[in-house]
């Protein structure tokens, strides 16, 4: 598993497209829900999750709790990871760097902050590899 992390519009698409070769692509930014991965990962390919902040807000939205989300995004990392092992190919997070020590007035959007950096902790934990990228150009973290 790869953690690919940074700001919007920073160049993580176009990082991922020139690593990955040929990928199963799941965007929120299309609409795309997170929970049909399986049916969506084809043979012989990576798959690749962006929009995770969108994802999150969704989850927010419906009233669950933070610590329930966040088990619920552990748990699907974990399944992630044994189906990554099962197909001897890798699953890709792109995940948007938020907030920047701004704190946002709204409830709902400090609830999003800080579940999105929770998340991101979990993510960069459990994954082989983190790139941060910043203006299309790339540090490898992890």
């Amino acid at each position: 598993m790869q953690l690919i992390i940074g700001g919007a519009f920073s160049g993580k698409r176009k990082i991922v497209k020139n690593l990955s070769g040929n990928v199963s692509w799941i965007s929120s930014y299309e609409q795309q829900s997170l929970s049909n991965w399986e049916k969506v990962w084809e043979i012989d390919s990576n798959l690749v999750l962006e929009g995770w902040e969108n994802w999150l807000r969704t989850e927010i939205q419906s009233g669950r709790s933070i610590a329930a989300i966040r088990q619920q995004m552990n748990t699907l990392f974990a399944e992630l990871k044994a189906e990554e092992k099962r197909r001897d190919q890798q699953v890709i997070l792109i995940m948007l760097e938020m907030g920047r020590g701004i704190v946002p007035l709204e409830e709902e959007n400090r609830q999003l902050r800080d579940l999105t950096g929770w998340i991101q902790q979990d993510a960069a934990e459990i994954s082989e590899k983190v790139i941060y990228v910043w203006h299309g150009l790339t540090r490898v973290m992890k």
